[in-house]
């Protein structure tokens, strides 16, 4: 069994070389339609962790504007860690997303070509109407996610700003100046959230179906 743990694992990291990586899973009966379901519920976990991160990442934002004078440095440097958890988490849904896509790319092509080794007319017809009904709900899971993704950079962007302007500004007047982002961060925080909401639920959603 650990042989067969490290095999997988080296070929994880063979870069350029899909078939051998499908063609080692499905000996161990693992085809595309479970690794894409595994990858689906990946990027739904790694998005459930991000709308927690934000959320936590507000509330830090929000302590700042508060904080006495002689503490600055300290909220500061509170701020900066949770930025950096903020882009870690980030980036760990995009990767999650684009391997999501990737699987899902080849799935359906596998399956398309094999709808012409059908001898069985009615036998094509029921998996051509399978296949479709997959495609449809994929679409409108990974566009759920792609519009959740889409709502990131700009609290990101917005956060970075504010964190590199207190890195050189940690006095009273900054942190005023906060107090003006607050009220929008928070609304976009929030619509992040609803989105990254959605996307879990269409996540789920589409699990089900392709475990049924």
């Amino acid at each position: 069994m650990k042989k067969a743990v490290i095999v997988l694992i080296a070929l994880f990291f063979i870069g350029g070389c899909d078939s051998v990586y499908y063609g080692t899973l499905e000996k161990f009966g693992k085809h595309k339609r479970d690794i894409l379901v595994d990858r689906v519920e990946d990027a739904r976990d790694s998005q459930e962790q991000t709308k927690e991160q934000f959320a936590s990442a507000l509330e830090k934002f929000k302590s700042v504007v508060n904080v006495p004078t002689g503490k600055l440095q300290e909220k500061y440097d509170t701020l900066k860690s949770e930025f950096d958890e903020s882009e870690a988490k980030a980036e760990a849904v995009k990767n999650r997303i684009d391997a999501v896509e990737e699987v899902a790319q080849d799935l359906f092509a596998e399956w398309k070509d094999e709808l012409e080794q059908y001898k069985n007319r009615e036998l094509k017809a029921s998996s051509q109407k399978q296949l479709d009904e997959t495609r449809k709900r994929y679409k409108e899971m990974i566009g759920a996610m792609k519009r959740a993704e889409s709502k990131i950079e700009p609290v990101l962007s917005a956060f970075r700003d504010q964190v590199l302007f207190l890195k050189h500004n940690l006095n009273a007047q900054a942190i005023a100046s906060l107090q003006t982002e607050v009220a929008t961060m928070e609304t976009d925080i929030e619509q992040l959230i609803a989105e990254m909401e959605k996307s879990i639920a269409e996540a789920d959603s589409f699990i089900k179906n392709m475990k049924e």
